[in-house]
């Protein structure tokens, strides 16, 4: 995601501000975390996006902000495991520009609050994300919630929990589920639990230039073959939230949060929308069908020659099924109104 980030910005960055290739090479060699960060900057304002905070009790919560409340359901967004709301700049191009997109930054990620002593099982940040909702007004109209891996589990929990906020739910290769086999992944993290190197050899938390690249192969579908800099520079970007992370995964995979979803699927009422990658390899896309079988009426993609990185691998694919999904319940509310 970073590097992606990279890339757009260089192709962009002459164009917007004329900036000397000198100044780039620089920063190539002596700050890439800052390219990235200027990445993002760059594709967010070219996307019009208003970088936001709301506050609730002493909590921050930071988001981007496209487009205004409408007739028309508004559209949140929520990220994976130690990524943060600019992993959706690559999707939110293909958003038809009436729409009203919220993304935000998920509880302690990026610039939302970290406070010691919270967790961050996925029902205690599903309290956050509503908090967060509350705090904007979001819900004053149901609105279309949209969760990946992570961000998945949290907003199929919320959906359990909150079903009179939202009008449709769309769950990208959602965690929480229980599978019958595990995966190669898990099968690694288990053992890796039991021999107590979870979090010093975790391949969701690369700590060296070695483990960010298995990192990157793990999660995407289109490998490549990044420059030992660039990868230090996706280091020095997760360096600061890498206690975070580990305090953040050990909530997660515990094992009385690890299913979380799976344990309340029964619960999600709201129409669903499910995207899974065939060559998920962290999360199997056998939960599709899971996830087909306890929720009515379910539609269901499974993506060819796509990874766990679904908005990475295929942004216009996915992009397409969720925007047709959207509208069909767009028009279905609208009829009702009349």
């Amino acid at each position: 995601m970073d590097f992606l980030l990279l890339k757009v910005f260089l192709m962009h960055l002459g164009m917007l501000f004329s900036v000397p290739l000198i100044f780039v090479v620089m920063l190539y060699f002596m700050s890439p975390a800052t390219l990235f960060t200027l990445g993002a900057w760059c594709l967010s304002w070219k996307y019009g996006l208003k970088e936001r905070y709301a506050e609730h009790q002493g909590y921050r919560f930071c988001y981007f902000s496209l487009g205004k409340p409408s007739l028309k359901p508004s559209i949140l967004l929520l990220h994976g495991f130690s990524l943060r709301k600019e992993s959706w700049l690559f999707i939110i191009k293909y958003f038809p520009k009436d729409t009203h997109l919220i993304c935000i930054d998920m509880p302690g990620h990026g610039k939302t609050s970290c406070l010691p002593g919270d967790s961050y099982s996925g029902f205690d940040q599903a309290r956050r994300i509503h908090q967060f909702v509350e705090c904007i007004g979001l819900n004053r109209q149901p609105f279309h919630l949209v969760g990946i891996s992570m961000g998945g589990m949290v907003a199929g929990l919320y959906a359990a929990q909150h079903p009179s906020d939202l009008c449709a739910l769309t769950l990208l290769c959602p965690a929480g589920l229980r599978y019958p086999v595990d995966n190669e992944l898990m099968k690694k993290m288990k053992e890796l639990e039991k021999t107590h190197k979870l979090y010093t050899e975790n391949p969701l938390i690369p700590l060296t230039v070695t483990t960010i690249a298995g990192f990157l192969k793990l999660t995407m579908y289109k490998s490549m073959k990044l420059p030992n800099q660039i990868l230090r520079g996706m280091l020095k970007r997760r360096e600061q939230e890498s206690n975070f992370f580990v305090k953040c995964f050990s909530d997660l995979f515990s094992e009385e949060n690890r299913y979380q979803l799976q344990d309340n699927i029964s619960k999600i009422k709201t129409p669903t929308l499910v995207i899974w990658g065939k060559n998920d390899h962290v999360l199997d896309p056998s939960g599709a069908e899971i996830l087909a079988r306890a929720i009515p009426d379910t539609q269901v993609h499974v993506l060819e020659k796509c990874g766990h990185l679904i908005t990475l691998d295929w942004p216009t694919k996915a992009m397409g099924f969720i925007m047709d999904f959207h509208t069909s319940l767009s028009i279905k509310m609208s009829k009702k109104l009349v």
